[in-house]
Order: C-alpha cells, then sequence, then structure tokens
C-alpha cells in the first residue's frame, strides 16, 4: 500500500504465518489479544525468534479506554521494550485500533503489525494506519495516525466467527460497493449466501475489493486532510458513519460497527434523495442490498435530539457546520454540507417509520 511508510496488505490462505518476517529482528513482540484467542496468539508467537509477551484485552470496544492503554504501557516497560520492538494486534477492529494506539505512543513510536481475525478488521480497521481509543463522549476521540510494517488478512481465521459479526463486517464492504466499486454490490446481490459465507471464494474477493477501495482512498489522504468544499478525500471511507457512530454512542456501544454502519447509510441515503441530490431507486438499492444481507436498516432506540447531539462530534463537522459523505448516484460521492434541522429530521423520521 502506498503511504508514507510504504507497507504491505496481504490476503490469503496461511498468510499469518508471515508474521515472522515483519517482525524481523525484534528482541521483543507483544502480541495484544481478546482472552478468546488466546491459543491462536501462542501458535503464532511460538513461531518467532523473540521474547513475546501476551496481552489479553476485554472483549470489543471495552478494550478500547483509558485503564487498558495505561496497562499495556506498563506491561511493555516493565519488558523492556525499546523503539526496535514490535507490537502485534491480533484481533477485530478494537482489538487493532487498540494496538496502533499502544505502538503509536509507546517510546514515540514502536512497529506495529495488524492480523485483523474479523471482516470488519480486516477491510476497515486494520488498513489505513488509524489508531485509538474511545471517551465516555465519543468513540475514537483520542488517537494517531500511525501506519503498521504490515497487515495480514488470512481467511482462515473466519473460520468459527458468528455469523453476526460476518454480516456486521460486510456492512463496510457494501458501504465501498456504494461509494466506489459497483461491482461489489452486484456480488452480494448475485448471491446473498455466498457473500456471508467464510468458506466461499465470493467472500474473499469482497474482503479483497474492499481492502483496495480503502487502500486507494487512503494512500491518497493519509491523514484525512485534503476534502475542502466538494472534494472528498479519507472523508469518502466514512459514508454512513456520521450518523452510525451516533446511533453506537446512544446505544453504549453495545451494537456491532457495522450494524450501526447500515442504518447510517440508510440514514445517509434518506437524507440524500430528501434533499434532492440521489434518485429514489439508489436509495432503496440501500435497504434491498443491506436487507439482503440480513444487516438492520431500521432504527427506533435513542430520540432525534440525542442523535444530532452525537453527531455534531463527527470528526467531519466544520465548527457548527454538520458535514455527510453523501451520493448523486452509485460511485458518485459527493459532501453535503449544512443540511437544514429539517432535513435531518425527516430522514431520521424516515429511518424510523419503517422500524
Amino acid at each position: 500500500m502506498r503511504a508514507e511508510r510504504p507497507y504491505r496488505v496481504r490476503v490469503g490462505a496461511g498468510v499469518r504465518h508471515e508474521l515472522g518476517a515483519l517482525v524481523g529482528e525484534a528482541s521483543r513482540v507483544a502480541v495484544l489479544h481478546p482472552e478468546v484467542l488466546a491459543d491462536e496468539a501462542h501458535r503464532l508467537g511460538g513461531r518467532l525468534d523473540a521474547e513475546v509477551s501476551y496481552l489479553a484485552l476485554p472483549e470489543a470496544e471495552q478494550a478500547k479506554t483509558i485503564g487498558v492503554l495505561a496497562h499495556c504501557w506498563s506491561t511493555l516497560a516493565d519488558a523492556g521494550f525499546t523503539r526496535s520492538d514490535v507490537v502485534v494486534g491480533l484481533g477485530g477492529g478494537a482489538t487493532t485500533d487498540l494496538a496502533g494506539f499502544v505502538a503509536a505512543t509507546m517510546l514515540r513510536g514502536i512497529g506495529f503489525v495488524t492480523v485483523p481475525t474479523t471482516v470488519l478488521g480486516m477491510v476497515d480497521a486494520a488498513v489505513g494506519g488509524k489508531t485509538g481509543i474511545n471517551l465516555d463522549a465519543g468513540k475514537n476521540l483520542v488517537g494517531a495516525f500511525h501506519e503498521p510494517l504490515g497487515v495480514l488478512c488470512d481467511p482462515e481465521l473466519l473460520a468459527g466467527l458468528p455469523s453476526a459479526d460476518v454480516r456486521a463486517g460486510l456492512a463496510e464492504v457494501v458501504k465501498c460497493g456504494f461509494v466506489a466499486d459497483p461491482e461489489i454490490l452486484r456480488l452480494v446481490e448475485e448471491s446473498p449466501e455466498e457473500s456471508v459465507d467464510v468458506t466461499a471464494d465470493r467472500l474473499v474477493e469482497l474482503v479483497r475489493r474492499g481492502i483496495a477501495v480503502k487502500a486507494a482512498v487512503v494512500s491518497a489522504d493519509l491523514r484525512e486532510s485534503t476534502s475542502t468544499g466538494s472534494r472528498i478525500g479519507r472523508e469518502l471511507v466514512n459514508y454512513g458513519h456520521t450518523y452510525g457512530h451516533a446511533v453506537e454512542r446512544a446505544e453504549r456501544y453495545r451494537w456491532r460497527h457495522g450494524d450501526a454502519v447500515s442504518v447510517g447509510m440508510v440514514y445517509v441515503a434518506e437524507l440524500a434523495e430528501a434533499a434532492g441530490l440521489l434518485d429514489g431507486a439508489v436509495r432503496d438499492r440501500h435497504r434491498a442490498v443491506l436487507d439482503s444481507l440480513g444487516l438492520p436498516t431500521r432504527y427506533a432506540g435513542a430520540p432525534f435530539e440525542e442523535l444530532l447531539g452525537g453527531m455534531r462530534l463527527d470528526k467531519k463537522t466544520r465548527g457548527s457546520t454538520l458535514r455527510f459523505v453523501a451520493l448523486t448516484d452509485v460511485a458518485a460521492p459527493t459532501i453535503l454540507a449544512g443540511p437544514s434541522e429539517e432535513l435531518l429530521r425527516e430522514a431520521d423520521r424516515r429511518v424510523r417509520a419503517r422500524a
């Protein structure tokens, strides 16, 4: 992948065993992993020619806290880590987010490798160099850009992944289809069943395409700095995230990220149609594709006022002006800046009306 420090994203059966080559001559390696992956972490660590520390983390977003971060720092310091040593994040997106931030901040930056074990982790969190933790006020409000030494996406690690997690990860892939690669949508529409089958070649192809879209966008705008006016940089991959992150926050992160993004894409499609930007057929295609994968397309939880407050915390907001990545057609994105509260409320009403 082209970046400030180029690195490779490998996708294929067995690529996790290339970890040793990426770690190189590091004397110490810390493998951060959720408890459920302890056996896999020890299998991978046991193949390394290094002193390995294993740090078991809380599940999902519960790992991305100041307390867990401080524990990781202390563990690495006590183990004598130096700037030539390496952190490995083995797990889903929350694990790789935290592992990357530990690496970015320990000794002002040490190397790290991501080995994502979920569809979401492979196509989203593990690629792009964004790292971070959550605060009570919102998700990913503290973080750093820190590129990995490499990313190893091994489909064999998806075996046994709950179907709900596979579906949630595919929300990020569908997002890439709507903003940049219509072939993704065709593949899903042709066979939703194979799209969620972790043993099927179709799912691997969808993962590859999702990674390719994100890699292309991030390579052109690593630090999310080039979007001005209607020009869109890295913000493109945040399609559906403004409303989605607000839902996650309102639900105290009990919703899967992909599920929230799914609802968020429906919301922004409704918003774009209400604003006269998007044809009704493309709006309806959002629901059809996401419904076919068993993803949520409706929300009737927290009141609009609470979600609006959450959306105002979105990183795309400029001053008090809300900004949404929206579509005028499939693969034809634009920025919708400063929509009226009337439009925002109408799109929310439409999402709730179908719940």
